[in-house]
């Protein structure tokens, strides 16, 4: 119901019976936001239902809270307003309680709310005087404070046979008080009841369940089908006798991978022939699945692209299905650029839709590249290489030139010197 702090808090604030109602009040609103007013609230009404949870002065300050905590507004806004009527109009209850939530309610007494909550608790307990005062009947007080005279609550008839979360204690006689000295315990003697703290045990009964105790469960029977009319569909539910079936497949013989995984291995760390080329691609085609088996990882893609581009294409093209292709474009943005790096990529780009962000990033880290080289030779060299490239994937609609406008101009102007830029200006120039 509330958590450990907030009992602990709000037990605190209960036991405070020497300390003025305001000041309370005060704490009350400066611990609890008022977005869990309403579930301390509950928590409070829920233990004034059983007179035998709190003591006297723990219950005029637990009804102060339920009032004061919603004083700002008018009372039949108040959730808990026609909990406080039926407690003022309770006969079985003590007079110092009534009379308490009726001057809150500013229905008797002369005395405003404000006088009330300046006293504490148990001043106001030893010093009222209720012998004079008549109290209103419950229809007057739901007039007054409800607007309209509301109907009496409807009580089910099985509610007191639930299994109640408090009873009293067997060792306690009845109508005997319970707190009185004869119950003290004593070091040494065996007590007379059982020990303990009874905050700390109500405080654990709000944190762990509700204290209305367990009700019983209406037992409701699943209602009978209706008949089929003629012509109406009915409701198929098949019979699911399900089969065991052994796959065959599952020690099937896959020496056939060997051989790709030898040659992506002799792959990784030079140039293959033609023919064994040729076998690769072969044995992909014939089995993607293959690709999945070849020993290929992203940290190894770098050393296949520059040693044997054509099989990193391929290898690539089976892989677009993987969770793993993200971190092999990862490493093919990073990788230095190359004129094997930019083949694979424009590859690519005509085989397979390669994500945009992917393309851009290529691209950047290209221009990046061309811009940091210090040698002219192959300055000029790497420009002329992303010039033609940059021209291919325009040319063919791969990227949407309007994306990298800017950047892209800037670089052609910047090496405007050299004649690939140039024509790659003109061409921008044609497209805007």
């Amino acid at each position: 119901m509330i958590s450990v702090e907030e009992s602990l808090s709000l037990f605190s604030l209960l036991n405070a019976e020497q300390r003025p109602l305001d000041e309370i009040m005060a704490d009350f609103n400066s611990q609890f936001p008022s977005s869990l007013h309403f579930r301390i609230c509950y928590a409070i009404a829920t233990l004034l239902e059983d007179k035998s949870m709190l003591d006297s002065s723990q219950r005029l300050v637990a009804f102060c809270v339920l009032h004061q905590a919603y004083s700002s507004q008018q009372s039949s806004a108040n959730p808990f307003i026609s909990f406080l009527i039926s407690a003022a109009c309770d006969e079985s209850a003590q007079k110092c309680e009534r009379v308490f939530i009726l001057q809150l309610l500013g229905a008797v007494g002369s005395g405003t709310v404000k006088e009330v909550l300046k006293q504490c608790a148990a001043d106001y307990i030893e010093g009222l005087d209720s012998s004079s005062l008549a109290f209103p009947s419950r229809d007057q007080l739901q007039e007054q404070f409800c607007n309209n005279v509301t109907p009496e609550p409807y009580n089910c008839l099985f509610r007191n046979s639930s299994v109640k979360s408090v009873i009293p204690d067997p060792d306690v006689p009845r109508h005997c008080d319970a707190s009185s000295p004869q119950f003290d315990v004593i070091p040494g003697v065996k007590p007379k009841i059982g020990s303990g703290s009874k905050d700390e045990t109500i405080s654990g009964l709000l944190q762990n369940l509700s204290l209305e105790g367990l009700g019983l469960q209406w037992i409701r029977p699943l209602p009978p089908r209706l008949p089929v009319q003629d012509g109406e569909l009915v409701w198929l539910n098949p019979d699911n006798n399900h089969e065991l079936l052994w796959d065959y497949g599952m020690y099937a013989d896959t020496s056939r991978g060997a051989a790709v995984r030898d040659l992506i291995a002799k792959a990784l760390k030079g140039q293959l022939a033609s023919t064994q080329q040729e076998q690769v691609l072969v044995e992909l085609a014939n089995d993607p699945k293959l690709v999945y088996h070849c020993g290929l990882t992203p940290r190894k893609l770098p050393d296949l692209v520059e040693n044997n581009p054509l099989i990193a294409v391929e290898v690539l093209v089976k892989l677009m299905n993987s969770p793993e292709i993200s971190e092999y474009f990862t490493v093919l943005v990073n990788m230095e650029m190359s004129l094997h790096s930019m083949e694979v990529v424009n590859r690519l780009t005509t085989q397979v839709n390669l994500p945009t962000e992917f393309v851009h990033m290529y691209i950047t880290n290209c221009i990046s590249s061309c811009e940091i080289i210090k040698d002219k030779y192959m300055q000029n060299r790497h420009v002329r290489l992303v010039c033609v490239f940059l021209q291919s994937l325009i040319r063919n609609k791969i990227i949407n030139v309007q994306d990298l406008f800017i950047e892209v101009q800037a670089f052609c102007i910047e090496f405007s010197r050299i004649r690939e830029a140039a024509v790659l200006f003109r061409l921008l120039k044609t497209l805007e």
